[in-house]
């Protein structure tokens, strides 16, 4: 992807929009729209990490309620040809097609490669990932069987939405209040896989979401991993202006609900 000059590449995540309720989640809402308003100047491409929601599934003719102004600026966005990847977490396993039909948004369920002008991006949510958490990467490969899924489906929505909300809401569902911890440079887990991933091949960047902390760990003299923070308690939002990547923070001040 070629970036003109004057032109942004946005990275954010982790909104986790309807916890703990929708009332709630409102303000935080609409303080992200006010973001995607400001950004869409110049953006050349946004990249949303996951977690946009605490809870997301797609039935073949129902997706959940809400949402609304998130979604319909996202379709402006994307309607008005600005690039919109749409990465999944571990919160919003289940899209089936939905954001690609609707919103004219690709998503994604694993890590992928971006170039963007002469700097090589490794972009993923970043659950599942790195050593440890067997516990964890055994119940994502319950969530995301087929077989689960399809029984899920059979759930009215009323009843399949709610238990899952309040699953995700009172236990973290598949991740927990560890994922806001600092571990230290040497144990983040992530800062781990993207050790390991440098090995294999050069990247300039290695950009995740997933820890709710905003972060940024040289790996090399030359390559970071970067983690995106939340928009919860941070704030926080990645910005590549074609030549160098810097974590900044939106003004943290909520509209009223």
């Amino acid at each position: 992807m070629h970036i003109e000059k004057g032109q942004k590449v946005y990275f954010a995540s982790d909104n986790h929009l309807g916890a703990p309720t929708t009332e709630q989640s409102l303000p935080r809402e609409r303080k992200f729209v006010n973001w995607l308003n400001e950004v869409k100047e110049d953006a050349a491409a946004i990249f949303l990490m996951g977690d946009l929601f605490d809870f997301w599934f797609e039935y073949n003719k129902v997706v959940p309620k809400g949402f609304t102004r998130t979604l319909g600026k996202l379709a402006e966005l994307s309607d008005n040809g600005i690039s919109i990847f749409y990465f999944v977490g571990n919160h919003d396993l289940w899209m089936n097609g939905y954001f690609e039909e609707e919103l004219g948004i690709p998503v994604f369920h694993k890590p992928q490669e971006f170039q963007l002008n002469n700097a090589l991006f490794y972009i993923g949510h970043g659950d599942g990932l790195g050593p440890g958490d067997k516990g964890y990467k055994r119940m994502k490969k319950v969530f995301t069987n087929p077989f689960f899924k399809w029984l899920f489906k059979w759930l009215h929505p009323d009843i399949g939405v709610r238990l899952a909300q309040y699953l995700s809401v009172k236990n973290k569902l598949i991740s927990g209040d560890e994922d806001a911890t600092f571990l230290g440079e040497d144990n983040e887990w992530l800062a781990q896989y993207s050790r390991r991933k440098l090995e294999e091949k050069y990247r300039d960047y290695f950009v995740f979401g997933h820890r709710h902390l905003p972060l940024e760990i040289e790996l090399s003299t030359a390559s970071k991993y970067i983690n995106l923070g939340d928009w919860i308690t941070y704030y926080t939002y990645g910005e590549f202006d074609g030549n160098s990547f810097e974590l900044k923070s939106y003004d943290s001040s909520l509209p009223s609900s």
